[in-house]
């Protein structure tokens, strides 16, 4: 899979260079940006990367237009795994934070969506929406019928973002054949309000750009969060089932477009 533009392509990770240049990036967001910890060797080398890296394919967003350090030109990323590839090898990385049973046990084919990020400039234009253009093909190609994953408040403490983690919780929870569960450790349940007592343009307010894409195009949200210390998050898993998000997805983007 591959897609042009005068100033993106976007594609599949070809080598080693390829993921080195997704890990950069990652480190700018979520390192540099965001506060996440990491070892000393990562940042001497300004990259972030895991255990799960050689086991996922990596969807890039290059900016053709950049010069100097080839690890630099990578400006957007979505890091994949197929279910059954992650039942042959590592397993899901969201293992370590929801119980996916229900997922891992589903007849169709699921995606686990992870380490997301575009730079800075990029947010919000032509660059996501050509990398989520890919995201969808690639889901056509392996015929998707579940994509998951975690996304992140940019905050390790829940108190802040009370009212969006209650707002999540009444409005956006999952059907109970999707519903994961938060692990015990580290986790915080999202229903910290009444629903009465919410105001949702303020809770929206503090709800990140990509989580509400997600709601957007049909998307779902696991039971409880899950406050990941190492990257100065609370994070919550997101669903959606693909037979329901295809029409909101074509009207999303062509309200976008137009």
């Amino acid at each position: 899979m591959k897609a042009d533009t005068d100033r993106f392509e976007v594609r599949l990770a070809e080598s080693d260079e390829d993921v080195a240049a997704a890990q950069r990036l990652r480190y700018k967001v979520f390192v540099e940006e965001m506060g996440a910890h990491t070892t000393p060797e990562e940042h001497a080398n300004r990259q972030e990367r895991d255990e799960y890296d050689p086991f996922c394919e990596h969807l890039l967003l290059i900016g053709k237009q950049a010069g100097g350090d080839p690890l630099d030109k990578v400006c957007g990323v979505y890091r994949l795994m197929r279910g059954s590839v992650a039942k042959a090898g590592i397993g899901f990385y969201g293992a370590s934070e929801y119980d996916l049973s229900k997922l891992q046990n589903m007849d169709c084919e699921t995606l686990e969506l992870g380490r997301s990020c575009i730079s800075e400039q990029h947010r919000g234009g032509l660059g996501l929406h050509m990398l989520w253009d890919g995201l969808g093909e690639y889901v056509g190609k392996h015929d998707i019928g579940v994509l998951f994953g975690v996304a992140s408040f940019h905050s390790a403490d829940p108190t802040p973002i009370a009212e969006a983690l209650s707002y999540l919780h009444h409005n956006h929870l999952a059907p109970p054949k999707l519903r994961v569960k938060v692990l015990p450790d580290s986790s915080t349940t999202m229903n910290l309000m009444p629903a009465d007592q919410i105001d949702k343009r303020r809770a929206l307010q503090v709800v990140p750009s990509l989580i509400k894409a997600y709601l957007r195009l049909g998307g779902h949200v696991g039971e409880g969060a899950f406050i990941d210390r190492d990257f100065n998050t609370v994070d919550v898993c997101l669903i959606m089932d693909t037979d329901q998000m295809t029409e909101k997805y074509r009207a999303f983007y062509g309200r976008k477009r137009g």
